[in-house]
């Protein structure tokens, strides 16, 4: 029978736990930001917004430097937890002088994991951030800034 949890794969050590921890509360954070954005730009859309360009504006760029850094870093957590999961099968290589699956999966499975979740965190950053920079340009340009 098949034991495979979510649980075990990230909680196996603790470098991989606070990996997945750190990437955990980026995703969160991330999509608190993210639907902050989308309540600020639907109200955009029916409110006539008057002022200063640059101060109209703040609101809108507020936080995106945060899914920027979430999407650039992301994958880098994730892609250092593949290399600890990696490193960890060659350590178990090493001590059972054995090249069964059964002693190289645990640690490839730890790998691919915060590969995943890495990713999992990253993109939906990336996508948002873009799509919330070019909405912030939209609406600066539309009041008449530079």
């Amino acid at each position: 029978m098949n034991s495979f949890s979510f649980w075990k794969l990230f909680s196996t050590d603790v470098v991989t736990a606070i990996a997945s921890i750190v990437l955990i509360v980026f995703s969160i954070m991330s999509w608190t930001i993210i639907v902050e954005k989308i309540r600020l730009f639907r109200k955009a859309k029916r409110a006539h917004l008057v002022g200063k360009p640059e101060e109209v504006i703040k609101p809108y760029d507020k936080n995106l430097w945060f899914l920027s850094m979430v999407a650039y870093v992301s994958p880098f957590i994730g892609l250092f937890g593949t290399v600890w999961g990696v490193m960890d099968s060659f350590a178990s290589i090493g001590a059972n002088q054995s090249v069964s699956i059964g002693v190289i999966a645990p640690g490839l499975a730890i790998a691919l994991g915060t590969t995943a979740l890495g990713l999992i965190v990253a993109i939906p950053a990336a996508i948002a951030h873009q799509i919330f920079v070019k909405r912030a340009d939209d609406l600066y340009e539309k009041l008449g800034g530079k």
